[in-house]
């Protein structure tokens, strides 16, 4: 009945658009030491939940005292590559492609639902569940590399041997035993160190530990204060996350795009014109970015990316969004509006900053535009 079940079970996942599922027993970590360690270095930067997360992540149990088996599943998000012309224009702006159709949360949750419910109606005892989609405290990479979906390679993804590492991960606590994924897990990174070589930031402090702090997705996403200035330069024209150690890697030449509805671009979300998008209103940014990753970074975090951009991009042709955006209500957004002036320089640039300084009454916008100034000396 158990090996019957599992199949059935895994044959349901499959239908409802996970590409890899394995399933392994719900029991303590066997990573979580790694994980303090990781925590204790002070690499989750200000994702304090992380911590507070903490004794919850120890054991599945923890989470469903029922539990009896993890059910890993992978999604599939890849989608075919945009043209060059776009990619490497910097007067546009490049989203992570995780981000460039709906909310994976949103859609794989709803499917995890459907998946629990077939799971009811198929066994033949009470069942209770949990599910996770990138949001609960469970150490899901531990998790999946244990089912066999792949190994956790040096950039810290999951890397399947057969189509790389462009995947969103998902589980489902049950209070069932099931059959246990026994096949031998295939591929390594090797050698290979193309991840840690293309990081422009230098996050991969070393193979399998990333520094938060350091990475562009996080500094785009999580971080919600001013980015570190040393930083900035280095971040190109990226907007929202950063998927270089995932495109420079050899396993992701194998990678089939996926042909699910949800998970292809919207329009506006490849490649944007940055000067399109800097001086979005609060209603335009909640319209847009409705159902979207995106929404998470909010309107001040979303625009202060944008105007890091436009400083990289380095074009006077962005100095009258500049000097609206150096009057926005948000200090976040005119200290790095005014960081952006200082880049592209300028008689009108100068005078602008001069003018705002006069006027300005936060501390840290004052700092952003003295700092400014003083590439003009």
């Amino acid at each position: 009945m158990t090996n019957t079940l599992t199949k059935r079970i895994q044959n349901r996942a499959h239908e409802l658009g996970f590409e890899l599922v394995g399933i392994t027993p719900a029991e303590e970590s066997q990573t979580i030491q790694r994980y303090r360690e990781w925590l204790k270095n002070g690499y989750a930067g200000e994702m304090g939940y992380l911590e507070r997360h903490l004794p919850l992540k120890k054991d599945t149990r923890k989470l469903l005292q029922e539990a009896k088996s993890v059910i890993s599943l992978a999604m599939n998000y890849y989608t075919l590559d945009p043209p060059n012309e776009l990619v490497n224009d910097p007067s546009r702006g490049q989203i992570s492609r995780y981000a460039w159709g709906d909310d994976y949360h949103e859609v794989i949750r709803t499917r995890l639902l459907k998946l629990v419910e077939y799971i009811r109606n198929a066994a033949e005892t009470e069942i209770k569940s949990r599910v996770f989609v990138d949001s609960g405290p469970i150490l899901e990479r531990e998790f999946a590399q244990k089912a066999k979906l792949g190994w956790i390679g040096k950039n810290t993804n999951l890397i399947n041997w057969r189509t790389g590492s462009w995947y969103f991960l998902a589980e489902v606590l049950v209070n069932l035993e099931l059959e246990y994924t026994s096949e031998l897990l295939q591929g390594s990174c090797g050698t290979c160190t193309k991840c840690i070589e293309a990081c422009p930031t230098d996050a991969i402090v070393e193979p399998n530990w990333l520094d938060s702090r350091l990475c562009i997705s996080y500094l785009t996403i999580e971080l919600r204060d001013s980015i570190p200035k040393e930083l900035r330069s280095q971040m190109g024209n990226l907007i929202f996350g950063c998927d270089i150690c995932q495109e420079v890697c050899p396993w992701n030449s194998k990678a089939i795009p996926t042909s699910d509805p949800a998970f292809q671009p919207r329009d506006g979300n490849l490649a944007p014109e940055l000067l399109s998008l800097v001086n979005m209103t609060q209603t335009e940014f909640s319209k847009k970015y409705k159902g979207s990753p995106i929404k998470r970074a909010k309107r001040k975090g979303f625009l202060r990316n944008v105007l890091i951009a436009i400083g990289n991009w380095g074009s006077r042709s962005a100095f009258p969004a500049l000097k609206k955006a150096l009057r926005d209500d948000e200090p976040l957004i005119r200290g790095h509006a005014a960081w952006a002036l200082g880049q592209i320089g300028g008689k009108n640039a100068k005078q602008v900053l001069e003018r705002q300084l006069t006027c300005e009454i936060d501390t840290d916008v004052i700092s952003e535009i003295q700092d400014a100034l003083d590439k003009f000396n």
